[in-house]
């Protein structure tokens, strides 16, 4: 990985500080929710002193014991993990089916390994994405008006802000007086000359927005609630949509009102990204420009595909927890690295919102969003992919990284790009295998340990994790799930994802993003289950009395509680 950090100019210093000055109650809720939404709180401050592992405070003599400690855990080392490199199963031919639609040409792909559109009609219907290209009456004399303002850009050499708002307006007309472009306006303006390539760049994205009738010309359907199916499309389909997207074509999702047709899925125009600027949004659109000069550049343009899959567990497949027998399996933890990076190769868990991407489109920028901004093909999930319900996951295969990044929230930054040399698998999707999992959103956190809602997280997590027809299944990158703003408990939520892999027979890697005190703890209560062979089954039971212990003592801490009660008669 090569990772070039940028400067920013004084320009973007002082309309930062500008933006403090006439904004502090903003920047107070920022830091507010920042502090709220922090995956790396510290925990020792918390725990009694004998419950401290190798804390702070220790001496050499305990240092020397840490790492001794370390040296005899039953965790096993990162390196232990089961990657999809490292898979050798064969996936066969490219097909299509009832389940599964394919956006291009599966016999001239099968046969010559070239991807072609595949042909076919578009159809303007409930149950299919409607394409701002369509046909249909009303909307061809809206794609015509589109396709006109497109041309106009894309046949200048270089756009400003200015015309790309002109155009999106154009057609958009309802929106004129509420649609903002301060953002991308502020990202030109304060970008320094010699680094600017957007004014160049902008008639490109228009030239491939433009290519959308012959690049996608089969009906999308849509992933919908209750059903699963999966969509394999190519890097260059998806980069034509995002294009329309960036130019806000798509008929009927400018709205996010409860009748509305699509008030079930996430919305797919750019235009929220664009307007009420902020930092968030300037690194933001840094990494997405990146994306589309990478995307609409011939010698770096992506020759892969990409599958979007829908799983939805059925009720009749949801494990009886309490009389599960099947013992821990293997676990790795680690206070340092990335999912992304340090998980490549394994199923990475994004921590989902139910619509799929969160706040990447606005000024969300944690795990979730963070993982979409600079893997901005995901994006394109956000057009066909209904609000997820609780029985349910999607996994997206192949989707490639395009920059690099540091920090989280109010921090992030674009770091520049990122050289993705993930190897391909028979389908020419990258080995990249990414599980998009939504955790409850708890109110009071006191709620989490109610056993109806151990049981939903349990469930969700096991939907993800239990492998499926077709798929390679590589053990599991994740962490904190569910433990920022909608205020998980980190110990509660590692021993359910530990439970639900355990169930699929598959090793889990747990990356505690710097919270080394949570990684001691987790690893000294898992050496002691892993010692005494306690179950899924057994960790249930324990996981319902410390629920009701819970109840009765919120001060009482999961780890302590386990410890003290493993070897009660009652869970034996």
């Amino acid at each position: 990985m090569k990772s070039q950090k940028h400067n920013d100019s004084s320009q973007m210093k002082e309309a930062l500080q500008h933006d403090t000055q006439q904004n502090p109650q903003k920047e107070k809720e920022k830091h507010e929710k920042e502090q709220h939404s922090n995956d790396s709180t510290n925990q020792d401050s918390f725990l009694p002193s004998s419950s401290r592992i190798c804390s702070a405070e220790n001496v050499k003599d305990g240092q020397a014991e840490c790492q001794q400690k370390e040296r005899t855990s039953s965790c096993c080392q990162l390196k232990d993990m089961e990657r999809l490199q490292h898979g050798d199963m064969k996936l066969g031919p490219l097909r299509f089916n009832k389940r599964h639609t394919v956006l291009i040409d599966v016999d001239t792909f099968n046969s010559q390994r070239k991807i072609l559109t595949q042909k076919g009609r578009d159809l303007w219907h409930s149950d299919f994405v409607k394409m701002p290209c369509s046909q249909v009456a009303h909307q061809k004399s809206r794609w015509d008006v589109i396709s006109k303002k497109l041309k106009s850009l894309a046949s200048k050499k270089t756009a400003s802000v200015k015309d790309v708002e002109e155009a999106i307006i154009k057609y958009n007309p309802k929106y004129k007086d509420q649609w903002s472009f301060d953002a991308l306006h502020t990202l030109d303006q304060i970008t320094p000359h010699t680094e600017n390539y957007y004014k160049t760049l902008f008639p490109k994205i228009a030239a491939l927005a433009l290519k959308l009738p012959s690049f996608v010309n089969k009906a999308i359907p849509l992933l919908r609630k209750g059903q699963s199916a999966a969509i394999t499309m190519s890097q260059v389909q998806i980069s034509c949509l995002l294009a329309n997207a960036f130019f806000c074509t798509f008929p009927h999702r400018n709205t996010s009102s409860p009748n509305a047709e699509y008030s079930g899925y996430p919305s797919i125009n750019f235009n929220s990204l664009f307007g009420n600027w902020s930092r968030r949004k300037i690194e933001k659109l840094r990494a997405i420009m990146h994306y589309f000069k990478e995307v609409t550049d011939e010698s770096t343009r992506p020759k892969g595909l990409v599958t979007f899959e829908r799983e939805c567990l059925s009720y009749t497949d949801m494990p009886t927890w309490e009389s599960c027998k099947a013992n821990l399996s293997k676990l790795h933890i680690t206070s340092e690295g990335q999912i992304e990076l340090e998980g490549k190769g394994m199923l990475q868990v994004d921590f989902a919102n139910s619509l799929i991407g969160g706040g990447v489109l606005g000024s969300g920028l944690l795990q979730e969003e963070i993982l979409f901004v600079i893997n901005p093909e995901l994006i394109v999930a956000r057009l066909f992919t209904e609000k997820l319900e609780d029985n349910e996951c999607l996994i997206i295969t192949g989707s490639q990284q395009f920059s690099s990044y540091s920090g989280f929230g109010d921090s992030f930054e674009w770091a520049g790009p990122y050289e993705d040399q993930s190897q391909r698998d028979e389908w020419a999707r990258r080995k990249t295998k990414i599980l998009a999992i939504d955790a409850m959103n708890f109110r009071h956190s006191v709620d989490q340990y109610r056993m109806r809602h151990i049981t939903r997280e349990l469930n969700k997590a096991y939907c993800g994790f239990k492998g499926y027809d077709g798929h390679e299944n590589p053990d599991i990158a994740t962490g904190k799930w569910g433990c920022g703003a909608f205020n998980g408990d980190p110990q509660l939520k590692a021993l359910i994802q530990l439970m639900a892999a355990a169930k699929a027979k598959r090793g889990l890697a747990f990356f505690t993003f710097g919270d080394e005190n949570l990684k001691q703890r987790l690893q000294h209560i898992y050496d002691l289950m892993f010692a005494e062979g306690i179950t899924v089954g057994k960790l249930y039971k324990l996981l319902h009395d410390f629920s009701s212990a819970k109840h009765c003592d919120s001060h009482v801490d999961l780890f302590d509680f386990i410890e003290k009660n493993r070897n009660s008669k009652s869970h034996l």
